[in-house]
């Protein structure tokens, strides 16, 4: 395969992140928001083709439905799947979701509900919505587009949304379930938290960002990859995937500014 000699960071993430559904077998792959989605189709049409995705509605499609308006494009149904599918694959862990919480912890706890006191917030965002149910479930990855102290915090979340590794949210005695973090994906690095004990780790670096630069934007310790490691660029062929799966280029409009992958 040829890597790309021009790419976006948007497809730089997007290729990343792809690397999420990467040996799941046949599960249910959710990508919520346009970069997640584009590389959960990616990941089908590419190295994964057990996965399942629905068109979003009721019904699961042989092939990813592309974003945006689809002039006379027919979807290829493959099955029904409704609510009560969609929650035997979830609550069986046979899913793996990528998501956008606005806040993530040391113990990789996320935060979508709201900043500030829960009683009386400053941002109320979008609740809890089912994402303590799924964090215990299934898998569950991220994607933050602008790496900060402020989206990876010094202490825990405002709003403790999905189960993370904190000993302090589980009661007593209580059985320890769920927090199966698969990667983080941001504009600047791909993260995990399998280091000793849960740490954060930096599994690789965008072109042209230093590990430096990466803990500078992060509010808790992260542990360097043992050798230098540079995400790897798109291949020509993923472009190819990800233009047909994103014709009206929505992934440009994702990361401010549309900046190019390799960064000088």
């Amino acid at each position: 395969m040829t890597t790309a000699k021009e790419f976006t960071l948007a497809e730089l993430i997007i290729a990343a992140a792809a690397e999420a559904w990467r040996g799941e077998g046949e599960v249910l792959a959710t990508g919520i928001g346009v970069l997640p989605r584009i590389a959960a189709s990616l990941a089908k049409l590419t190295f994964a083709p057990q996965l399942m995705m629905t068109d979003g509605e009721a019904y699961l499609v042989e092939e990813p439905v592309p974003l945006g308006p689809r002039g006379d494009y027919k979807p290829k149904f493959a099955g029904w799947m409704p609510y009560g599918r969609v929650f035997d694959n979830v609550w069986s862990g046979r899913r793996h979701a990528m998501v956008t919480p606005v806040q993530v912890d040391r113990w990789g706890q996320a935060n979508i509900s709201c900043l500030g006191d829960f009683r009386k917030p400053k941002v109320q965002m979008l609740g809890m919505r089912g994402f303590p149910g799924n964090s215990v479930n299934h898998r569950n990855s991220m994607f933050l587009p602008a790496h900060s102290k402020r989206a990876f915090i010094e202490g825990e979340v405002d709003v403790v949304a999905s189960v993370g590794y904190s000993d302090k949210r589980f009661p007593e005695g209580a059985r320890r379930a769920g927090g199966d973090l698969g990667i983080i994906v941001t504009d600047l690095c791909v993260m995990d938290f399998k280091g000793p004990d849960h740490a954060a780790r930096v599994l690789s670096l965008h072109p042209g960002v230093t590990f430096d630069q990466a803990q500078a934007a992060t509010g808790f310790p992260l542990l360097a990859p043992a050798s230098k490691h540079i995400t790897a660029a798109p291949t020509e062929e993923q472009i190819t995937v990800i233009r047909k799966l994103d014709p009206h280029d929505l992934r440009a409009g994702v990361i401010k500014g549309n900046p190019p992958g390799a960064r000088p």
